[in-house]
């Protein structure tokens, strides 16, 4: 004879989305306040695989001209070049820069696709309820979560590679339309990981082992 845990909202109990706090909620229709932190508590985030599908869609369609238009265009004596992402990795890679190249690399171009396969990856696996190790898929989503935050470093790099490189007339630095694009990759899969309810990976989870229990 097999026994499921019993889990929080079984239980009556729902964690706060901030301060991570079980608490029991004042009535099922209004939850009320976290007692800790002050924050609304929610019993699930509705529409949240909806959402998290529609930005999630959305990223993977501007990370594609994020790639494929130039990031930087360098005017230097009359003549203009333009880069793109991945034309700066090689040019870096040849140059001898390849510690930088790898960076550019993994921030740029592993890291956003990673977020996007992901966060792909949970809500099909939610959406089907296909078993498997909910511990290990909470990580990955909280790691999501935590590389969202510095997804930016690379746009940062741009913009301040512009401000410094203004010698008009001999020389400038005017930022291309993928970083637009790339901006919008990294705001949407941010808004994406912040729309997924991380609590219905146990939800799906339960429902699955008691169903093959």
């Amino acid at each position: 004879m097999s026994t499921t845990a019993l889990t929080a909202a079984e239980a009556g109990l729902v964690s706060c989305e901030i301060c991570r706090l079980l608490a029991r909620p004042a009535s099922a229709a209004d939850p009320g306040y976290c007692p800790r932190c002050g924050e609304e508590l929610v019993q699930r985030r509705p529409h949240s695989i909806q959402y998290t599908w529609a930005l999630l869609i959305a990223a993977a369609i501007c990370f594609i001209p994020a790639n494929l238009f130039p990031v930087l265009s360098t005017t230097a004596l009359g003549s203009t070049d333009s880069d793109t992402i991945m034309g700066g990795v090689v040019f870096l890679f040849t140059s001898g820069s390849w510690p930088l190249g790898l960076i550019v690399l993994i921030a740029s171009v592993m890291v956003p696709l990673g977020k996007l396969v992901a966060l792909t990856y949970l809500l099909i696996t939610v959406q089907r309820g296909v078993p498997g190790n909910n511990r290990e898929r909470t990580r990955l989503y909280r790691m999501v979560e935590f590389i969202g935050r510095w997804s930016m470093l690379d746009v940062f790099v741009d913009t301040f590679t512009v401000a410094l490189v203004q010698l008009q007339p001999l020389m400038s630095v005017a930022p291309g339309p993928g970083v637009l694009f790339f901006a919008a990759v990294v705001v949407l899969t941010m808004i994406a990981a912040e729309s997924f309810d991380p609590r219905l990976i146990w939800d799906i989870g339960v429902k699955t082992e008691r169903a093959h229990g």
